[in-house]
């Protein structure tokens, strides 16, 4: 545990109306969770804030109490650019580097605001004044509601607290499945039932609400693009550009879809591989031993936790494929 944390919620109170909270590019459960949760516990502390996320998000966190309130950076960089400017503290969640939020990070970095950086990721930049960071902690929620019980005053709490924080914990633990998921992880989901929380109503818009073309393009590239190697010990699957228009597909409909790799029997690490056009983006995720954070470092620009990793590559999608098919070989210790 790395804790730093200097100020306090007088601090706060004074810093009113002048408070961002950010989190990273296309960002997800716990993301907006942590996010949301946070400045709907200032709300009930009377402190005003604003959640600024540099792009777009999935539409099934839409329901979120505050999303009506969040500002998207890409589609108005002028005005979060001026809350920036103006800001004394910027909370910066859920991501380890300024890169992760893009351009706004360069704002970010400009700011004479202090920078609090909560996060559960390994390897952090520093480029923060005070940290609060588990690495390999289930989610930022679960920090931010152990943040806000070390560090302010817990009575503040409330359901919609307590909706979001929730939402970052099944989201980032796989629905408590995840090898992340801790004694504390659980103990921290009974008390936000506390808080009047409904975990299966929550479960139900998280997950049991899909779009027909999404499970569409999922039956898709189960059925179609997905390779079994590695004697049966790798699944990879992947999407073109043109699967990905077939089924109209958006922000936070993939998501998720890397994990049915890990369902196969005998599948020790699961890759999904999609063609962005100018990119090529990919999800990793094993169980055990497989390093899926040092595999993605060292061959496609990316990081992340363990059992679950990003990266990206610029060699287009048929390069890709047989790349990631070629250096797999050298992590067999592991699988």
């Amino acid at each position: 545990m790395q804790d730093t944390i200097q100020h306090n919620l007088e601090d706060l109170i004074q810093a009113s109306g002048r408070i961002i909270i950010t989190s990273h590019f296309k960002p997800d459960g716990d993301a907006m969770g942590s996010s949301l949760g946070l400045y709907h516990y200032l709300k009930s502390a009377g402190i005003e804030s604003k959640v600024i996320v540099p792009s777009d998000y999935a539409d099934f966190l839409h329901w979120m109490p505050g999303n009506n309130k969040v500002l998207i950076y890409e589609e108005d960089e002028i005005q979060c650019n001026i809350e920036i400017a103006h800001a004394d503290f910027i909370f910066c969640l859920d991501f380890n580097a300024l890169h992760r939020i893009n351009v706004m990070g360069e704002h970010v970095e400009a700011s004479s605001a202090r920078c609090i950086l909560i996060d559960h990721h390994q390897d952090p930049h520093d480029f923060d004044d005070e940290r609060f960071i588990e690495i390999g902690a289930s989610s930022t929620c679960e920090l931010i509601y152990r943040y806000i019980t070390t560090h302010l005053d817990q009575s503040y709490m409330n359901k919609h607290v307590g909706e979001c924080i929730y939402t970052g914990l099944i989201t980032d633990t796989g629905s408590f499945r995840f090898a992340s998921t801790s004694s504390s992880t659980l103990r921290i989901a009974a008390d936000l039932m506390d808080l009047g929380v409904v975990p299966d109503a929550i479960y139900q818009v998280l997950f049991d609400q899909n779009k027909l073309s999404r499970l569409q393009l999922l039956g898709h590239l189960l059925s179609t693009n997905l390779e079994i190697i590695e004697k049966g010990k790798v699944a990879m699957g992947y999407l073109t550009i043109d699967d990905i228009e077939r089924f109209d597909s958006i922000t936070g409909d993939t998501e998720g879809f890397v994990n049915y790799g890990l369902g196969i029997a005998g599948v020790k690490m699961s890759a999904l591989i999609i063609d962005r056009g100018p990119i090529v983006k990919m999800s990793f995720r094993s169980s055990g031993e497989f390093p899926c954070n040092i595999f993605s470092a060292e061959n496609f620009s990316g990081g992340g936790h363990k059992n679950a990793a990003g990266g990206i590559s610029h060699d287009g999608l048929d390069d890709t494929l047989k790349k990631f098919k070629e250096v797999i070989k050298n992590y067999r210790d592991y699988l």
